[in-house]
């Protein structure tokens, strides 16, 4: 279960990037915490090609964390999540 959960989507008729576009996800704070986040894209490559033209462009963006306990993480700490 999350504390948090995020999704949204976008769609286009046509997206144009200039530059390969620079994206991170930060989750400032204290506490430790388990979190994913990634993209569903239809007809929008990953990474995107700069100069070139997407039609029928949708991108559904999915987030979720949530604070873990010190009974949910192992001896060292780790949370299981490889982050």
């Amino acid at each position: 279960m999350e504390d948090i959960s995020f999704r949204s989507t976008i769609q286009a008729e046509r997206l144009h990037f200039t530059q390969e576009p620079q994206t991170a996800v930060h989750f400032p704070g204290t506490g430790k915490r388990q979190s994913t986040s990634h993209s569903d894209r239809t007809h929008l490559p990953d990474p995107v090609t700069p100069g070139r033209e997407y039609q029928d462009v949708t991108v559904t963006y999915h987030l979720a964390t949530r604070l873990i306990s010190d009974q949910e993480t192992g001896p060292s700490g780790d949370d299981g999540t490889g982050r």
